[in-house]
């Protein structure tokens, strides 16, 4: 993208981090994975608003089972005079979960402060299993212990937009992720 389709557009300097094409690509190496090890398992794939949507609407087509889907929202306020950030859910799942395979699906898992509550949260209505699928691990900023079974691609600690993934709710129509800049 030029600099001046991106004055065009609004956007602030970035730098492109991933294509759409490796995007592509991994997405669909991403749901192959996923219909390998869910054959028969009647999956149920909960999306985490607002980030997951584009990721989320890519990978289903990608799976190659027929699947349940479902948004949750969480959101994050201040608690206490630490500055102590805490998830809360928004929405909750109408579906049952009891004895479901859960696929949870993140854009990005930065913190893990989201997936590690959604995972507590989900597991006390004793699902069969609950997985995490994410297309950004930033590892780096981690501040809970996780595991992520499915993940696109590890980067650094770096502020992404593109591909669902937003600066104050803008840019998540780029069809590619970037990675904001100082001007």
């Amino acid at each position: 993208m030029s600099s001046s389709q991106r004055s065009n557009l609004h956007i602030k300097p970035f730098e492109l981090l991933l294509d759409q094409t490796t995007i592509n690509k991994r997405v669909a190496e991403l749901g192959s994975e996923i219909t390998r090890d869910y054959t028969g398992k009647n999956p149920l794939i909960i999306g985490v608003l607002k980030g997951c949507f584009v990721f989320m609407s890519d990978l289903i087509r990608q799976i190659k089972l027929p699947v349940e889907v479902e948004f949750v929202s969480a959101s994050s306020y201040v608690k206490g005079s630490k500055q102590e950030k805490e998830i809360k859910f928004v929405s909750a799942v109408p579906t049952p979960l009891k004895d479901r395979h859960i696929l949870v699906v993140e854009g990005i898992v930065d913190s893990a402060k989201t997936a590690v509550k959604i995972v507590k949260e989900f597991t006390k209505e004793e699902p069969a299993s609950v997985e995490i699928v994410t297309l950004i691990d930033k590892p780096a900023s981690h501040r809970e212990k996780i595991d992520l079974k499915y993940k696109g691609f590890t980067i650094g600690n770096e502020f992404l937009i593109g591909y669902g993934l937003d600066n104050t709710q803008r840019y998540r129509n780029l069809p590619f992720i970037g990675k904001l800049v100082d001007n």
